[in-house]
Formats: C-alpha cells, sequence, structure tokens
C-alpha cells in the first residue's frame, strides 16, 4: 500500500514548504503517531534524507506543524476581528471552537504538552501572537486584560476539547453551531 498522498510525480520548488503541505494532510489522516520522517519524505516523493535538510528531528517537525497551526488561527482571529461583529468576544470564541473542531489534529498538537514552548522560541512567539489577538479585545496589556483573556480562552478552549473528546452529546435536532454560540455567549 503507497504512502504517497498524490500519484502525480512530485516537482518541488520549496521542499521545506512541500514538507509542511504533506505533513499536514498526514496529521490530519494518520494523527501526529503517524507522522515520521521517512513517510513524509515518501509522501512528496524525495530520498528520506530530504527532509532533515529542512527538520533536523521529527520534535523539529511537529515544532513547525504546531506554528503553522498558530499561525492559521492567528490569521483566523484576524479575519474575524476585520469583520467587525456587534459581540467580537463571542465571535472570536465561536472561531476559536470551529478552528478546533475543523482542524482537530493540528489543534491537538498545538496544545500538545510535549511540545515545551519555553525551548522552542519559534513556537512560543506564534503561540504567544495568538494569544495577543484574544488579549487585544479584552482590555490590551493591563493585569485585568490578561486575566480577562485568559477566562475566556479557557471557556473557548475547555468547549472546544470537550467536543473534541464527544463529552459532550447534541440532543435531537441540535444545531452544533447554535449550542456553540449559546455556550459562549453566557456570561
Amino acid at each position: 500500500m503507497s504512502t504517497s498522498l498524490s500519484n502525480a510525480p512530485y516537482h518541488h520548488g520549496n521542499l521545506r514548504h512541500a514538507l509542511l503541505d504533506a505533513a499536514l494532510l498526514m496529521l490530519q489522516r494518520d494523527g501526529e503517531a503517524g507522522l515520521g520522517l521517512r513517510d513524509l519524505a515518501r509522501a512528496v516523493g524525495v530520498s528520506p534524507a530530504a527532509p532533515y535538510r529542512h527538520f533536523d528531528s521529527r520534535a523539529a517537525l511537529l515544532e513547525a506543524l504546531a506554528v503553522t497551526g498558530f499561525q492559521r488561527f492567528t490569521a483566523a482571529m484576524n479575519a474575524v476581528a476585520a469583520s467587525q461583529p456587534p459581540d467580537l468576544l463571542a465571535a472570536m470564541g465561536q472561531a476559536y471552537v470551529r478552528f478546533a473542531l475543523d482542524n482537530a489534529a493540528l489543534f491537538r498538537l498545538m496544545f500538545s504538552p510535549q511540545l515545551k514552548r519555553d525551548n522552542r522560541p519559534g513556537l512560543r512567539m506564534a503561540a504567544d501572537a495568538a494569544f495577543a489577538t484574544l488579549r487585544q479585545v479584552s482590555g490590551g496589556d493591563t493585569a485585568s486584560g490578561r486575566i480577562a483573556a485568559l477566562a475566556a480562552w479557557t471557556k473557548v478552549h475547555g468547549l472546544a476539547v470537550l467536543l473534541l473528546d464527544d463529552q459532550i452529546a447534541l440532543q435531537p435536532g441540535e444545531d452544533i453551531e447554535a449550542l456553540i454560540g449559546a455556550i459562549i455567549g453566557q456570561q
């Protein structure tokens, strides 16, 4: 059985980008445990040694994927803010939960305890940038703004994880988007 993500021959101009794209697909399909550099090389049609020119280890690949996830998440939060919804904090909360549900494996990797942010400056910066989007609408750089942002984050993160883990059962006829909106709208 082939592990290739495409039957088309691979021609790359940017191997790092191609590896990350393929790794994201593999992560979504197989989860973090199914992601290896050799399988990744096979998936993009390069030698087994080629990924090591961009990622010196599997841990470095996972970090790069998590950084990509935080960058995508930050872009999604900025897009919500740019749309100027009537309740920006609630709209960002709903977008947070939707991002988690739509990108379950990536979301879990982004918040994985195995990726220690303190030891990975790129990951720390990407995570901090994502948190800064929430902090801006929660009161800014004040101590109370930080607490408000943390309170909002714990609420939406908890909801996202409960939904991902199937701990919240939908009632017959219940719409998940309406449920998320109702929960996020509660103060």
